[in-house]
């Protein structure tokens, strides 16, 4: 059995992607723009390490697996090639046979020289405040300096709302957080808190456009430094923070508004109630909550993978729910819920501007995180983005209030969230 007769086995004879593998073999389809070639036996090796998705980004990490032409299009070329497919047993064992003794004969030094760290393995308990330190760290941490060049001078890690196609990568994040704001209708003087704040995106657009007293905090370091000095040369330091910690471990209450763009995704489902009646205790009577997170399209299937590409190599401890399961949660614990809204289409242009930066970078990003590094982060983005562009992914935001004892929201009857500031050029 030649290589190329198990790719066919695997995703069948008509996908729109041209395959070579190093014993010459070739399938798929030829002169595609997307080719896929296994440059070696230790190719198969890496794949028979774990069969499957981390296998397979095992063997693209080392490098062992080379891929030409776009990602994106090669996952849909994948997908649409034959729904779900299976290989029949027949094939399963002609695979097993001839493939599985290399495995077995090069089991030790496949696990001896793996990069420590990459494939994430936590310990203690999940969602603990030292393990969700340990998941950030892991993600978070990597190089300020590579983040940049990713997305770009926002620094802004999540997803863009683009008030039109044409729109800049910069001028959809400035819309984003202008949003939030519009959302939680800030006012001068207001107290806010932004949980999960990243590089402080939301910190310094609230304070410079909005006039509020507001605190940020993250539990990466990098982030904290960054934002810190960013808070610091925008002349905001009286009237902005951004703090390294966990949002657990906030003391002060009493605010007027609190933004989690982004967060919810490290939370946990059974934390839930947990997070959503802490934060409630935080803000005071007629305040408003917008969290911003992504989900899954459905309410029905399990969220946490710990064997899954994304699991393994980007978000250690990730997890994600439906849409409805955030809203039960923030009720349950006495939010009341306004406004809902999908933003899943423009996650999918946000991470096409950034799969752009990180090309426009590529030989820089290499050298700052090594070619690994980057590779993981060019097969995330790209599989990111096919995610939200097939709806198996969305972001929702939800804008919750804190209604008084007697009922009183504060809320308009019919609010308006259209942008009041003049947009970035």
């Amino acid at each position: 059995m030649k290589i190329a007769d198990v790719f066919t086995a695997i995703v069948g004879p008509n996908v729109g992607v041209e395959f070579v593998a190093y014993d010459g073999s070739k399938a798929g389809t030829i002169g595609s723009d997307v080719r896929v070639e296994f440059r070696s036996p230790r190719a198969t090796e890496l794949f028979m390490s774990h069969p499957g998705e981390v296998g397979l980004v095992r063997a693209y990490v080392a490098g062992e697996i080379d891929i030409s032409g776009d990602l994106v299009t090669m996952l849909r070329a994948f997908f649409d090639a034959r729904p779900y497919p299976r290989i029949s047993i027949t094939n399963a064992a002609k695979i097993a046979k001839q493939f599985g003794p290399d495995f077995f004969r090069n089991y030790d030094r496949l696990h001896s020289d793996r990069v420590p760290g990459e494939e994430r393995r936590l310990s203690g308990k999940r969602h603990s405040k030292d393990r969700d330190a340990e998941a950030i760290a892991h993600h978070y941490d990597v190089s300020n300096t590579f983040y940049r060049w990713v997305l770009g001078p926002s620094m802004a890690y999540t997803c863009a709302v683009f008030p039109s196609y044409d729109s800049t990568l910069e001028q959809a994040q400035d819309e984003k957080f202008d949003l939030v704001c519009r959302k939680l209708d800030l006012q001068p003087g207001q107290r806010v808190l932004d949980v999960g704040c990243g590089w402080g995106g939301m910190v310094l657009h609230a304070a410079k456009n909005y006039g509020v007293n507001i605190i940020g905090v993250t539990l990466s370091k990098s982030q904290a430094d960054w934002g810190a000095e960013a808070v610091k040369s925008a002349g905001l330091s009286g009237q902005a923070e951004v703090r390294f910690g966990d949002y657990r471990d906030i003391r002060e209450s009493g605010f007027d508004a609190i933004s989690s763009i982004g967060l919810t995704e490290h939370i946990g489902e059974p934390n839930y109630p947990a997070y959503f009646k802490f934060l409630r205790s935080k803000i005071r009577p007629e305040g408003r909550l917008l969290n911003h997170s992504i989900t899954r399209f459905d309410d029905e299937h399990k969220v946490y993978y710990r064997d899954s590409f994304i699991n393994r190599y980007i978000f250690p401890d990730g997890e994600m729910t439906g849409p409805a399961r955030i809203m039960r949660n923030m009720t349950a614990q006495g939010w009341e819920v306004f406004h809902e809204e999908n933003l899943r289409q423009h996650y999918e242009l946000t991470l096409n501007a950034w799969r752009q930066n990180l090309d426009a970078h590529w030989d820089e990003a290499v050298v700052e995180v090594g070619e690994r590094k980057a590779r993981i982060w060019r097969l995330y983005m790209a599989a990111a983005q096919f995610g939200f562009e097939r709806n198996m992914i969305q972001l929702h935001q939800f804008l919750g209030v804190n209604t008084t004892v007697k009922g009183a929201s504060g809320m308009p009857l019919r609010p308006d969230f259209s942008r009041k500031l003049p947009p970035l050029p």
